[in-house]
């Protein structure tokens, strides 16, 4: 005797696919209880979505698949304009959020059955059954998506991203639903509870692999950026060593100028004194570019960048306490001027009024931290992708890791780094407690 059991009440799937959107929804608008707007959003969908399916209850085979793409289509659009992201983040959440649903409704439905087989269970008690499965599965979801989902914004989901999040999301709606389609099949099952056990494994198994698909592709977005990083610390590295070469040269020219002077005094060809002439004068152009801060790091530093400056007709000043970061690690210096300064160079670069190629630089100690500020005039508006500065150069896969790494230094150092445009004026500044200096 075929065991029949009662479907799942279209109200459960309903509410199960809202609560699934809900759960990325408040994740991305933390402040959402107090927005009277999202709430009023969030109340609509869950009409629509309970309208739609509770009216289309009796439909069956492909008419139960068009209905149940509706729904999906209605899950899109309430974390698309809920949410404020790209369409290509809200389809990828969606799937996660379709996948949570079908897990969900399974799981609730099949503990209801077991415990009231004929569904002749208290309605008091089907309704406490329904609060506390559902209450695990999302509030449980909410926990760990949140580590995936929220906190790494730069985690940018592509088309290639989205088309395997969707292969798992379908081969598992698919797998888990064909038996109520058909059992025509080598993989359909022929009896109720078979069939239930069948959606409520194949919801788990497409959990986890999009968990471990999110984690694995997190850890290779991690390692990649890494590698940036730490190729630009080197790349910082290895520039400060040829500023620093280049500075010895120029001091070795400087002292020498004694000779040169006697040399000068003794040429009688005009031709010949005005071409050595000049080069002096180069010579002491370029050490005029010279910083002392009372940082050795520092002033080399400020010293290649003033040079270059000069060759863009660019003016850089600079009033520093050098001193101040003798605690940090010549790496960790090189990377927070060096990529500060060279983004400031390349942006004032494209400035076609000289007089507007303007860069300043100060560290100074403000109460108990320390203060490193950089600024520079700009042009156009700053956009931003979480809380830096999207890059501004063509190949973005390459560039807009200079920041990063600022700011990973200045978090190794317990500080804080903040970017923002103020009255046409690019600032970058990173504060660090005074307790560092003391290490």
């Amino acid at each position: 005797m075929i065991e029949e059991l009662p479907d799942i009440p279209r109200i459960y799937t309903a509410l199960a696919q809202w609560l699934s959107c809900v759960v990325f929804v408040t994740g991305f608008n933390q402040r959402c209880l107090r927005n009277l707007k999202l709430l009023g959003i969030c109340a609509l969908f869950l009409a629509l979505q309970s309208v739609l399916l509770v009216t289309t209850s009796e439909a069956s085979g492909s008419l139960w698949l068009l209905f149940m793409a509706l729904s999906w289509i209605l899950m899109f659009a309430f974390i698309f304009f809920s949410c404020n992201i790209p369409k290509i983040d809200a389809c990828y959440y969606t799937v996660h959020a379709v996948v949570l649903a079908e897990f969900a409704a399974s799981l609730e439905w099949q503990i209801h059955c077991f415990l009231w087989p004929l569904n002749d269970g208290a309605l008091l008690y089907s309704i406490a059954l329904l609060c506390i499965v559902y209450a695990a599965v999302f509030v449980g979801a909410r926990l760990i998506i949140k580590h995936f989902a929220f906190r790494d914004a730069a985690l940018y989901i592509t088309s290639r991203h989205l088309l395997i999040v969707s292969l798992i999301g379908i081969s598992m709606f698919t797998i888990s639903n064909l038996g109520f389609l058909t059992t025509q099949t080598p993989f359909s099952g022929h009896y109720h509870r078979e069939i239930f056990n069948i959606r409520t494994i194949m919801g788990l198994c497409g959990l986890l692999f999009l968990g471990v698909y999110n984690f694995a592709r997190r850890e290779m977005f991690v390692q990649q950026e890494l590698g940036a990083v730490q190729s630009i610390l080197r790349s910082q590295s290895e520039q400060y060593q040829h500023a620093k070469d280049k500075q010895e040269y120029i001091n070795r020219n400087y002292h020498d100028l004694k000779h040169k002077i006697a040399y000068l005094r003794a040429e009688q060809d005009p031709i010949r004194r005005n071409t050595f002439l000049d080069s002096m004068e180069k010579d002491i152009k370029e050490y005029e570019t010279m910083f002392k801060t009372g940082n050795p790091v520092l002033d080399t530093i400020l010293t290649d960048n003033g040079m270059r400056c000069n060759e863009n007709s660019i003016s850089l000043t600079c009033v520093a306490n050098g001193a101040l970061l003798n605690f940090m690690d010549v790496m960790d210096i090189c990377s927070v001027f060096g990529n500060a300064l060279d983004n400031a160079i390349e942006h004032s670069k494209q400035i076609a009024d000289p007089e507007r190629r303007l860069i300043h630089v100060a560290v100074f100690s403000k109460l108990d931290y320390l203060v490193i500020r950089f600024e520079n005039y700009m042009i156009g508006k700053l956009s931003f992708e979480g809380n830096l500065p999207t890059t501004t150069k063509l190949n973005t896969k390459y560039h807009g890791y200079g920041l990063k790494s600022v700011k990973y230094v200045s978090d190794k150092y317990n500080g804080t780094m903040s970017v923002e445009e103020k009255n046409g004026w690019f600032v970058l500044q990173i504060v660090m407690p005074k307790c560092n200096i003391m290490q």
